[in-house]
């Protein structure tokens, strides 16, 4: 748990994230926010945000705050492929658990589900690799383990660059079994799910009304069968 003086640097970090944000037309939690916890464990999530560009939110718990690094292709579990991570503003620890809509018009408007998440701990000084800006850590989660690295680039632009990138390790994949973006759905949200469901539900409306219309047209205005046909499925 981050002591006084942590907690005081974390309440300045998140300056940026409250001024980019009106918290009476947004659901996320205010930079004031406090998070429930369950134990000392620093915590990792991994958010998938469908704002104007999609992308995948990858969050490291210190000192107080939600390390944030945005990363548009998402993370591979191959150590060849490096992945763009551009560093944002710090978020609070009860972002952690934050998943819905950001109305359009606000800062980062669109959907977030909450894809991964879990523990994580430092392997080594986490403050000394801030500064010298190659991080070290292991992960445990549902989708992403093992060790990575998160490396500062001197690439230009307007916010700093890093690398995300897998260890060689147990939890390394290559090829097709590296691609873990597509390999499941959202770890949390009962509205990811039930968007899922809905369109389940479409796609059977659907199906039913293509029966109905197959039946019809065979049909003559008296309702006798002109002939019989088989009922296939609607294309997908």
């Amino acid at each position: 748990m981050p002591d006084a003086g942590q907690r005081a640097r974390g309440k300045t970090r998140l300056k940026r994230y409250a001024q980019k944000r009106d918290f009476k037309k947004t659901a996320e939690p205010s930079s004031r926010a406090r998070a429930a916890r369950k134990g000392k464990q620093l915590i990792f999530v991994v958010q998938k945000h469908a704002a104007r560009r999609l992308h995948w939110d990858f969050r490291l718990e210190w000192e107080g705050t939600l390390r944030s690094w945005a990363v548009p292709k998402g993370p591979s579990l191959d150590p060849a492929d490096k992945r763009l991570a551009v560093e944002v503003e710090d978020h609070p620890i009860a972002y952690a658990r934050f998943e819905g809509d950001i109305p359009k018009g606000q800062y980062g408007g669109g959907h977030v589900d909450i894809w991964d998440n879990g523990t994580w701990e430092p392997v080594g000084d986490f403050t000394k690799q801030l500064s010298k800006g190659h991080l070290e850590f292991l992960l445990h989660g549902k989708k992403l383990s093992g060790k990575w690295h998160l490396v500062r680039t001197r690439m230009q632009g307007k916010q700093t660059q890093w690398l995300l990138m897998k260890s060689h390790d147990e939890a390394a994949r290559t090829g097709a079994d590296a691609d873990v973006i597509d390999a499941g759905h959202a770890v949390g949200g009962n509205r990811a799910r039930a968007r899922e469901g809905l369109a389940i539900q479409g796609q059977g409306i659907r199906m039913i009304l293509v029966h109905v219309l197959q039946d019809v047209r065979g049909m003559r205005r008296d309702g006798i069968g002109l002939r019989s046909r088989p009922v296939r499925a609607a294309d997908p």
